[in-house]
């Protein structure tokens, strides 16, 4: 961590968990250009969304939520990576997004004529091709690539045959891709996540019942040297995006000893659970 007490350091603190649409909600509360990321969300060659943000109450705090909405044909109630599945089979393991579900998915869902799948290459080439800066395109990158390189673990197939299912994916693509914009626009020299809270026991997918942590986030958390505090909270507060913008965006482990704030955001979470639902995000100084 740089000493200079200019230093812009970007502060999540992740005592509620973390997803990806509450680290955009965060960014985005705590000065990130709303119009950034909805110039970068508007220019994707993918369907069947629109995005939402507002003023929520959490806790009795005025927070913001960041929510990408899915039409009828593409709703699937279970947003996280439901549809990913490795080697032609569904998914082992449901995430959920922030809601909470756990449905029994198949391929009928969704747009007529059957579904789309996209591997990591065809996510590459939105992501490439999408109206952002570079140095937002890099954050993306480096975000699905822990998403990507898990699920192939989890599901014991080569990275390059995992797929995501255009269905499962939109929303998963949407709140990446915002948080990796809001980052880029906000700058910070460093980004700290000390630790991170995370729920215990089961939670029910299609198959049956899987440990929290989900075993994508398992997988990332391990690659990335996260450190999981669990918490008395049953089911999981860190789906696979939450757990790849943590790794992603981490560049620091440990808070300097003295700071000054100059910047808090604060993004909701949707499932209700037994803890705040707040991803709080701080533009922090050192101090001398």
């Amino acid at each position: 961590m740089k000493g200079d007490a200019m230093t812009k350091l970007l502060y999540l603190e992740c005592t509620s968990g973390i997803s990806g649409d509450m680290c955009a909600a965060a960014l985005l509360d705590a000065g990130a250009s709303e119009e950034a990321v909805r110039r970068a969300l508007e220019s994707l060659p993918v369907e069947g969304f629109a995005v939402e943000i507002s003023r929520v109450k959490k806790s009795g705090l005025d927070v913001c939520d960041f929510s990408v909405v899915l039409d009828a044909a593409h709703e699937n109630h279970d947003h996280d990576m439901a549809y990913l599945h490795g080697h032609g089979g569904a998914s082992e393991h449901g995430h959920g997004h922030d809601h909470g579900h756990a449905h029994d998915h198949d391929h009928a869902h969704g747009a007529p004529g059957g579904h789309h799948h996209r591997g990591p290459a065809e996510i590459a080439q939105i992501i490439d091709g999408a109206a952002m800066t570079d140095g937002a395109k890099a954050i993306a990158h480096r975000m699905f690539g822990f998403v990507a390189d898990a699920e192939a673990r989890a599901h014991g197939v080569p990275v390059g045959e995992v797929h995501f299912h255009e269905v499962g994916a939109v929303d998963s693509i949407a709140d990446i891709m915002a948080a990796a914009v809001c980052l880029d626009n906000l700058a910070p020299d460093d980004v700290v996540v000390c630790r991170v809270a995370e729920g215990r026991g089961t939670v029910r997918c299609q198959h049956g019942l899987i440990p929290v942590p989900a075993p994508a986030t398992a997988f990332i958390a391990e690659a990335a040297g996260l450190t999981l505090s669990p918490v008395d909270v049953e089911g999981g507060l860190v789906p696979p995006t939450g757990a790849a913008a943590a790794a992603a965006l981490r560049t620091e482990a440990a808070l300097p000893e003295r700071f000054s704030i100059k910047a808090i955001g604060m993004g909701a979470g949707k499932r209700a659970y037994d803890t705040p639902g707040i991803l709080r995000a701080m533009i922090i100084e050192p101090a001398e």
